[in-house]
């Protein structure tokens, strides 16, 4: 049985789907402990989950809380994020220090008796850059993530990104609150005569590709994963891809190869006019030298829309704040109902089949 193992929800699926979320957990056979902190209704989840499952309530973000919480009582197997809590490796030391010599790691998928080690740490999206995976590695703890879970929403937000900044939305709507009758200086060009530009058309970026194409966009891509069969040409380079592209939207995931991948000498190969989304992740463009092309009217990027951020949550700061021509939203792309349900549940089933022992078929990004 599942019950000997602990489980600690950092930051739980919202409204409704908190119950989705704590009924699959549960159904799986896990103690379950949910922090409050983001919880909007926290009598009502009292009222509603009291005596099926454990409470608490701290900020996850704060380190030294996060760790005396996962050793409480005895120690929880398990953690689960969605908003990408740091666990580095002074976490993963304290909370883990046995894993590894307790021959039960959740990497190996040998299901071993429950310990106050932590084994595993799932993650209800796809970005797993908020974990120190060598540390995760080396102490034997597992990091699952779910994969796709959020392609079609996060394609549907770079497309309302990308229709907001050619048609100009943000501006006529406060001239028109003003109301500044305002007509555009000149006209907007079509979808149809833009190219796009797709840095890393895996799911998320071949999901944009297929909504950018059916509205008449030319798309190309550059990537590991070519999207050519679906009438995605390849470009041969980075550079390639900006210097050709009028609108360059970013899916790549956050790593040591791709920190920093767009600086100052990247956006100054765009073409004149470029727009630039990024609902990746906030260290792949430099947000400095984007804030700097963006102040310069002689700059050929005229526009950015950026979901996220260098730094975020309570520690939110961007050189981007205030520049009318940067459009700003807080990492919300993937935040439709669909996609997070989705997460939560395919997460709850990593963590328990990791635990359980069944690694088959279950994504970990430290395997």
């Amino acid at each position: 049985m599942l019950g000997r193992y602990r489980i600690l929800l950092l930051d739980a699926a919202p409204g409704d789907l908190l119950g989705v979320e704590l009924e699959r957990l549960l159904g799986h056979g896990l103690a379950v402990t949910l922090n409050l902190r983001r919880v909007t209704d926290r009598a009502g989840a009292r009222a509603a989950w009291g005596g099926r499952v454990g409470f608490t309530d701290f900020d996850p973000f704060d380190e030294v809380a996060l760790i005396a919480e996962t050793l409480r009582d005895g120690g929880h197997q398990a953690v689960k994020s969605r908003s990408g809590v740091p666990l580095r490796a002074a976490f993963l030391a304290a909370t883990a220090g046995d894993a590894a010599a307790s021959g039960a790691a959740a990497v190996s998928g040998a299901a071993g008796t429950a310990t106050g080690a932590l084994r595993v740490i799932g993650r209800a999206g796809a970005g797993t850059d908020h974990v120190d995976l060598a540390a995760a590695t080396r102490l034997g703890v597992a990091v699952t993530h779910t994969p796709g879970s959020n392609a079609d929403a996060v394609a549907e937000f770079a497309l309302a990104q990308l229709l907001a900044l050619t048609r100009d939305l943000a501006g006529h709507n406060t001239a028109s609150h003003r109301g500044d009758w305002r007509s555009p200086a000149a006209p907007a060009r079509a979808l149809s005569e833009l190219i796009l530009g797709i840095l890393g058309p895996g799911r998320i970026g071949r999901a944009l590709a297929g909504r950018a194409r059916a509205l008449g966009m030319t798309v190309q891509g550059l990537g590991r994963t070519p999207a050519e069969g679906d009438g995605v040409r390849r470009a041969d380079s980075l550079a390639e891809l900006l210097a050709t592209s009028d609108v360059v939207s970013v899916h790549l995931p956050l790593t040591a190869r791709t920190r920093g991948l767009v600086g100052r000498r990247e956006l100054a190969l765009l073409r004149p006019g470029a727009i630039l989304l990024n609902t990746a992740r906030g260290g792949i463009v430099d947000e400095r030298a984007l804030a700097d092309a963006l102040r310069d009217p002689g700059h050929p990027l005229a526009a950015a829309a950026v979901d996220t951020f260098e730094h975020e949550h309570a520690a939110f700061d961007s050189p981007l704040f205030g520049l009318p021509n940067a459009l700003l939203t807080p990492h919300v792309a993937g935040m439709t109902r669909s996609a997070m349900a989705e997460a939560a549940v395919r997460c709850a089933d990593h963590i328990a089949a990791l635990l359980d022992g069944r690694p088959d078929g279950v994504p970990v990004a430290n395997g």
